[in-house]
């Protein structure tokens, strides 16, 4: 299968890449810049240069690709993200869920690919409720201000995927490698900082997605004629209080203090504090079933120990 993939450069494109190429396809990655071309041909993919963002463009690299398939992993998120920022952060980001979104399944269509698969997120769903949320559960109905232009470009994107008959993966809270998650990445330096309080009780709950896991479940899909959205999270829903502290150790930083609502408000926002307390975990079950995938790290503390162990053992040589 030729798979054109927008996003190829990026912390899940980097996994996606080899793993499309070792299950016997042709991938050909869009890159908007020289230094992104150079990371997709050094994967051994061809290099399209477009930016998502330019219609005429995007339509003309997807037909000269003339791809079965087309992913789209468009994002241009900060390595550092600042709560209170995250409406201004996320503006470009906003765009290519939308008008890059668009162009990419207008040109799919012109180049009558069998697939169109997004990126979506796992943890935009309306909180409360009983247990992890279900791919039928609704979004967040009134969230906060910082995080809504976030959430209806998301809405947008699914949207415009389900109307050129695609699959959105709604992905959990990313680590790995380049994520901030990962070993260098902004979140891990300030766990270590001491700099991460648990806000409150802790009780936002997070489902955490491997980029490996993500990548493997977009292979997966290009095997089925699924269409809708999936969650595509690890088995094991966990609170703030529970995965923060271990998180810490496994860091060998210091146990996480814990500072009241109010205060954190003060310094973070209404979206950092709802960050930290109200988010709901995804149920991975119809994945399981419809992909018939499951994820290698089927807990984030295999995956923090497997990824970050060496992060500890290496600050203390």
């Amino acid at each position: 299968m030729r798979v054109f993939v927008a996003g190829a450069s990026g912390v899940i494109g980097r996994q996606l890449v080899p793993m499309l190429a070792a299950a016997g396809h042709d991938v050909i990655g869009l890159a908007r810049s020289t230094s992104s071309g150079v990371i997709i041909d050094g994967m051994g993919a061809t290099v399209a240069m477009a930016d998502a963002l330019d219609r005429a463009a995007t339509m003309r690299a997807v037909a000269d690709a003339a791809p079965d398939a087309v992913v789209n992993m468009l994002t241009s998120i900060p390595a550092d993200i600042k709560p209170r920022r995250l409406a201004r952060d996320f503006r470009v980001t906003n765009r290519l869920r939308t008008e890059g979104t668009r162009n990419l399944a207008e040109a799919a269509e012109h180049a009558r690919a069998k697939h169109f698969i997004s990126e979506g997120l796992a943890y935009a769903y309306e909180p409360g409720g009983e247990g992890p949320a279900t791919e039928d559960e609704p979004f967040w109905q009134k969230p906060p201000k910082q995080f809504a232009p976030a959430l209806a470009a998301v809405q947008d994107l699914e949207a415009l995927t389900e109307d050129a008959g695609g699959l959105v993966l709604r992905l959990g809270h990313l680590y790995g490698p380049g994520t901030t998650f990962g070993a260098d990445g902004s979140f891990v330096r300030q766990l270590r900082a001491g700099k991460v309080p648990i806000v409150g009780d802790g009780t936002a709950t997070f489902s955490f997605t491997h980029t490996e896991d993500a990548a493997s479940a977009i292979v997966a899909a290009l095997d089925t004629r699924v269409v809708g959205a999936l969650n595509v999270v690890d088995d094991e829903p966990a609170i703030v209080s529970a995965w923060l502290p271990v998180l810490a150790d496994v860091l060998s930083a210091r146990e996480p203090r814990h500072v009241p609502v109010a205060l954190a408000r003060m310094a973070v926002g209404s979206w950092g504090v709802a960050f930290m307390t109200q988010l709901r975990g995804a149920d991975n079950s119809r994945a399981r079933l419809a992909l018939d995938w499951r994820p290698h790290y089927t807990s984030w503390h295999q995956g923090f120990v497997a990824e970050l162990g060496d992060v500890a053992a290496a600050s203390e040589r």
